[in-house]
């Protein structure tokens, strides 16, 4: 039980909520909600790398949105059929957090898909900070885009 209580005190009663028993944070009270700086969102559990600011919009529906995750196969796809609708959870693949959902409504030109993120389940990274976090690797994202 110590490890449950230790990861609980390291993120949060929140965040432990949401990543470990698949709770929703209210709409429009996620400190990334409305947050466009550059740099990369990871799982708050395990720091693996998520989504990018390149591919945050606002969808206006009370959660961060992206149109994709950096790399496919870092979240994984799980069919919910929870509060009598039916939507696809998303989780991290090192950690099998609990994230969000991805529907299919998100801008056309960029694939259309929606991946509607939980704040609490992420920890954003920003771009200056990168590489002195270990996340060097992913800096080369962000090549050509201005300052």
């Amino acid at each position: 039980m110590s490890n449950s209580n230790d990861l609980e005190k390291r993120i949060g009663k929140l965040a432990f909520e949401v990543t470990q028993n698949g709770a929703t944070e209210p709409a429009f009270t996620g400190q990334y909600d409305n947050f466009f700086e550059k740099g990369i969102y990871v799982d708050i559990v395990s720091g693996q790398v998520l989504f990018s600011s390149l591919d945050k919009f606002n969808s206006g529906c009370g959660w961060p949105a992206f149109t994709k995750p950096v790399e496919n196969r870092s979240v994984t796809h799980h069919d919910d059929s929870s509060y009598g609708m039916r939507r696809i959870e998303i989780r991290s693949k090192e950690a099998n957090s609990h994230l969000g959902h991805v529907f299919n409504d998100g801008p056309r030109d960029k694939g259309g898909l929606r991946y509607c993120i939980n704040s609490a389940a992420l920890q954003f990274i920003p771009y200056k900070e990168m590489a002195e976090k270990g996340y060097g690797d992913y800096l080369e994202l962000f090549d050509g885009e201005e300052d």
